[in-house]
């Protein structure tokens, strides 16, 4: 950050920021063909079922029937846990096929669509029983998108809390894993992030813009500077720090890139002794990924900078038992209460 990034800026409205929903909170998202009855939810404050995809007329689909009652078997299951279940909208890759970033940006480009979409989510929400909506628009790429994001955000937001539910949006670590400095081909206008409860920062896949290097994941000096960097954001623009969530990965990212990633349960599952490492050798392939000690440092840094929680991606990848990660992040949360 330069000198003046770090200063007030005085264009924004000096007004009182609302705090989050909840703090402190313990965020997993689950994909939707996971089976509900295998997650456990007890440590969660909130579940994210992934996905809801946009399409380019603002209507919504999913990803056919079993989606939908898997959806409806994890608020069953959640909310007997006192787990929140928000809906995820958007993700990197839509239904149909190929990414979903033109499906949404197309969706909210316009009012009409823009005005259709927030319809579907609200209309899901209440009928599903559904405690928030969860926005996922990978990733703005001009002021336009930018622009046309927060307008989606703001209306969304307000319509959510007038029914007492939530609003959460994810969003790009904006830090170079390699270089730590700033990702300007991703663009935010921040004015949005008054109108939701939880930042969702997705501080892993790497983000290394040259050539692929699976090191580049998430280690903890990558995730030292994106919680700078969105400390300093969120400071300059009076936006309460409780709302930030940082994210942290449940996967391993094999160094030869035409290898696919691994659960973190597969990597445990091989030697439960690889919950000490953030690097391992199986099978003839390398992978990279986060041990429990580095998860457990990152919590306690999200902590010390007044972040308002954790985030993972994803709960299907979890180990069971005394290797969860996710238990691991809930015992320094605990501790830190």
């Amino acid at each position: 950050m330069t000198s003046n990034q770090t200063e007030k800026d005085q264009t924004q409205p000096q007004k009182p920021e609302s705090k989050p929903a909840d703090s402190n909170v313990l965020i997993g998202y689950v994909q939707d063909f996971r089976d509900p009855e295998s997650i456990d939810y007890s440590n969660l404050s909130h579940t994210v079922f992934s996905f809801a995809h946009p399409e380019k007329d603002g209507s919504l689909v999913m990803n056919g029937d079993t989606a939908l009652s898997n959806l409806r078997k994890t608020v069953q299951k959640a909310h007997q846990e006192d787990t929140k279940v928000v809906l995820a909208v958007g993700g990197a890759d839509h239904v149909k096929g190929g990414g979903s970033y033109e499906y949404f940006k197309a969706a909210i480009a316009n009012s009409d669509s823009r005005t259709t979409l927030i319809g579907e989510l609200i209309k899901i929400s209440k009928e599903e029983n559904l405690d928030g909506i969860d926005i996922d628009f990978e990733h703005p790429r001009s002021k336009e998108d930018a622009q046309y994001l927060a307008d989606f955000t703001k209306t969304l937001g307000e319509k959510l809390h007038s029914i007492d539910k939530e609003l959460s949006i994810a969003v790009h670590s904006k830090i170079n894993s390699e270089t730590g400095k700033e990702v300007q081909s991703i663009v935010y206008n921040p004015s949005m992030f008054h109108h939701v409860d939880h930042v969702n920062i997705m501080a892993y896949d790497g983000h290394w813009g040259g050539e692929y290097n699976a090191a580049n994941l998430s280690p903890y000096p990558f995730t030292e500077n994106i919680v700078s960097y969105w400390s300093d954001l969120f400071d300059k623009h009076d936006i309460s720090k409780e709302k930030l969530v940082l994210g942290v990965p449940f996967y391993g990212q094999p160094e030869n890139s035409s290898d696919q990633q691994v659960p973190y349960n597969a990597i445990i599952n091989h030697d439960p002794a690889n919950a000490e490492r953030d690097r391992v050798n199986m099978n003839g392939t390398i992978y990279h990924y986060n041990g429990e000690k580095t998860i457990i440092n990152k919590t306690k840094l999200a902590l010390e900078n007044g972040f308002g929680g954790m985030m993972l991606w994803e709960l299907g990848h979890d180990a069971e038992g005394t290797r969860s990660l996710t238990s691991a992040i809930f015992d320094v949360q605990r501790k830190g209460r």
